[in-house]
């Protein structure tokens, strides 16, 4: 389970600039966030690493 929409709730930060961070579409990012579909490793990474830094 991907926990990505919880994560981005508790810091206060918006699917929008996840999508510009990584260089995709919101609709690929909040694709991720309802469960629709698995980010690739690398992205899971990416993502993992600005949630960490966003501490």
């Amino acid at each position: 389970m991907i926990r990505i929409k919880e994560v981005l709730a508790s810091k206060g930060i918006k699917q929008t600039w996840l999508a510009e961070k990584l260089g995709k579409t919101y609709r690929t990012v909040n694709m991720y966030a309802d469960n629709d579909v698995q980010p690739p490793i690398p992205v899971l990474y990416e993502i993992a690493e600005m949630f960490f830094q966003c501490t």
